[in-house]
């Protein structure tokens, strides 16, 4: 009985972080120590880092 209210519980949690994870989202990034602390994680990770810088110094075909 116990491990059922336990997974109910977990369940209804992620629905409503699901359901207002934009909210969620845009009140972590409000905060600026946070803010700095997820581009830094994020930079770490090679692959989001050389997708990211590819397309940040991709030359432009306009003009």
């Amino acid at each position: 009985m116990r491990i059922i209210l336990i997974f109910g519980a977990v369940l209804s949690t992620m629905l409503a972080a699901y359901k207002w994870r934009y909210k969620i989202v845009n009140m972590l990034l409000a905060v600026s120590v946070l803010r700095k602390l997820g581009v830094i994680i994020t930079m770490n990770i090679p692959s989001i880092k050389n997708k990211f810088l590819s397309n940040l110094f991709k030359k432009s075909s306009i003009g």
